[in-house]
């Protein structure tokens, strides 16, 4: 596939008004943290699909598609998790047009890509990562994986703590 790309020049593509390129690429994805634990994408430099469009005037328009999984702990159980993450992202930039035609991530027609690639994939990421979708995760009062215990885990109820006094009672 080639080197790893972090940023690139997408005036070095000398595109004319109108014109376009679809262009596969390598880039870094990095780590990200949800809900307070460290994930990872596997692989770690993920292969995409890069379209680039020179808009009529100045400016591109850009679309960016890939996939990779979601490495870490599953948020229910803390067994190890994979979900498979997809992402079709799209950035519109043109210099003057304001701030919601100013990409963040073209700076002197220079992508950043891996930038892009790294915010993109976290925001299509799930807001709960979990090992399986029916994940019953861990029991609250013995921690026991629910997926592995089975039906028959159970635990008596605790006393409800404001009738403890009268269990002090002595009844003749």
């Amino acid at each position: 596939m080639g080197p790893i790309t972090h940023d690139f020049d997408l005036a070095g593509m000398r595109l004319r008004p109108g014109e376009g390129r679809r262009l596969e690429l390598l880039t870094p994805l990095g780590e990200a943290e949800l809900g307070g634990e460290r994930y990872a994408a596997e692989p770690s430099a993920v292969p995409v699909k890069l379209e680039v469009s020179r808009m009529a005037g100045t400016g591109y328009a850009l679309r960016l598609v890939f996939s990779a999984a979601l490495t870490g702990p599953c948020m229910r159980c803390l067994q190890p998790s994979a979900p498979e993450v997809r992402v079709d992202a799209r950035e519109v930039d043109v210099p003057g047009g304001g701030e919601d035609l100013d990409s963040p991530y073209v700076r002197s027609e220079t992508l950043d890509l891996a930038s892009w690639a790294h915010d993109a994939f976290v925001l299509a990421s799930p807001v709960s990562v979990l090992c399986r979708e029916d994940c019953k995760g861990l029991c609250p009062i013995c921690a026991a994986d629910l997926n592995e215990a089975g039906d028959e885990h159970f635990h008596e109820a605790a006393p409800d703590p404001r009738w403890a006094k009268l269990g002090e009672l002595k009844l003749d």
